[in-house]
């Protein structure tokens, strides 16, 4: 039978203090805990903002929304140049690429390598530059 501690038994534990931490400012700014504040006396805080409760208009825009009208704008953005859009065609053809492959290799979607070859996209030079150094041509220089 094993045998006991013989000794004397001693509690050698260090009492140990929980305490609450301080509310967050968010907690604090809640409805419930301002009323709650409010009605045991605690102490609440309140500021007024700027022109809060004024029943005044904002300032009037800058700019006459008739100049805005009468401004020339142009009537559409320019789209991929048929030289373009051909020589991505024939560079992609000549390297036995898909246009899924091409999109993957410049890590585009096919949709903008689709967009591209149709003439619909509006041009980007750095979608341009991406294409030009997989296949290789140069399409920069040519006429958008």
């Amino acid at each position: 039978m094993p045998s006991r501690f013989q000794g004397a038994i001693k509690q050698e534990w260090e009492p140990v203090v929980l305490q609450k931490s301080r509310p967050k400012a968010q907690d604090l700014r809640d409805p419930k805990a301002v009323n709650q504040a409010l009605r045991t006396g605690g102490q609440v805080q309140t500021f007024k903002k700027a022109d809060a409760g004024a029943n005044k208009k904002a300032a009037p825009p800058a700019v006459n929304a008739r100049k805005l009208d009468e401004a020339e704008e142009p009537a559409a953005l320019g789209r991929v140049s048929t030289e373009v859009r051909q020589a991505i065609q024939k560079a992609r053809i000549e390297k036995k690429m898909s246009q899924a492959e091409l999109a993957k290799q410049i890590n585009e979607r096919p949709q903008v390598v689709q967009e591209y070859e149709n003439g619909k996209a509006v041009p980007n030079q750095a979608v341009l530059a991406k294409v030009e150094r997989v296949l290789g041509v140069k399409l920069r220089g040519l006429r958008k």
